[in-house]
């Protein structure tokens, strides 16, 4: 993969735009580039000065999901080597799903397969109206199990097993019905789109943005009883007592922004 097949942009508000860069197999992803997302990735989770993740991709799909060249060389792999390639994969949407800071998918065309894996894994998805998604795994024998836990959990079983087992492509307009997408705009306006909605994430207190998707994460996936209930309140607990809810608290008070607001 050269260097240019994932391309990286920080503006001064904080925000940062990982560009999948393969226009010409469609952003097909590879063993190299989920290893490059994966890095790329969790040195932007430790960037201080980056707030909000954006993950696009340039020409006219988001991604193909797996590369067709990469997919023919699995099949000669060992059953070892299968699994350490599939577990590099599940990696990267653990990572992207687990990211410390709010992440938005920038859909601007088709995503099949892994790249549905990809927007399911981000905080916000936001496409063009002439996206379009397929789980096409089935038609090749294979199934969509790595990215299954997000897919399942951003559309819900009942479109799961539709999707899952038919392989047909739907429209934004029915990834939005079914909780894969968020908003949908003209592809001209994505920008700006990203924009406004990446915005709101610049106003909050990225700890507990952070704090915010693993309470997510642990209640939608844990039974409601009394270790539940415990664990909420000390999970507020924690955030009262922290320098930065202190600080959110303190600044509402005084009527004046927060120390993480920038202007």
């Amino acid at each position: 993969m050269t260097t240019t097949a994932l391309l990286t942009t920080i503006d001064e508000h904080g925000r940062a735009t990982l560009t999948m860069n393969r226009p010409e197999i469609h952003n097909a992803f590879d063993d190299t580039l989920i290893a490059a997302l994966t890095g790329r990735l969790r040195e932007l989770e430790a960037d201080p000065r980056v707030r909000v993740v954006i993950l696009a991709a340039s020409g006219r799909s988001f991604s193909a999901g797996a590369d067709l060249s990469w997919m023919r060389r699995m099949a000669d792999y060992t059953p070892e080597e299968n699994l350490t390639d599939a577990m590099a994969l599940a990696e990267l949407m653990k990572t992207l799903d687990g990211l410390g800071k709010p992440t938005v998918a920038l859909v601007q065309g088709a995503a099949y397969g892994g790249g549905v894996g990809l927007v399911a894994c981000c905080d916000l998805a936001i496409a063009s109206h002439r996206a379009s998604f397929c789980l096409s795994e089935v038609k090749l024998g294979l199934i969509p199990a790595v990215i299954s836990p997000y897919l399942v959990s951003a559309i819900g079983p009942r479109a799961a097993r539709r999707y899952f087992q038919s392989a047909e492509t739907f429209d934004a307009a029915e990834a939005r019905r079914i909780g894969l997408l968020h908003e949908v705009v003209a592809e001209e306006e994505l920008p700006a789109a990203a924009f406004r909605l990446s915005g709101a994430f610049l106003k909050n207190g990225p700890a507990s943005m952070a704090a915010a998707k693993e309470l997510v994460s642990r209640v939608s996936r844990s039974p409601l009883d009394g270790a539940m209930i415990r664990d909420t309140a000390e999970r507020i607990a924690k955030t009262r007592a922290s320098a930065e809810g202190k600080e959110g608290l303190t600044a509402f008070l005084q009527k004046r922004n927060p120390s993480w607001v920038k202007g």
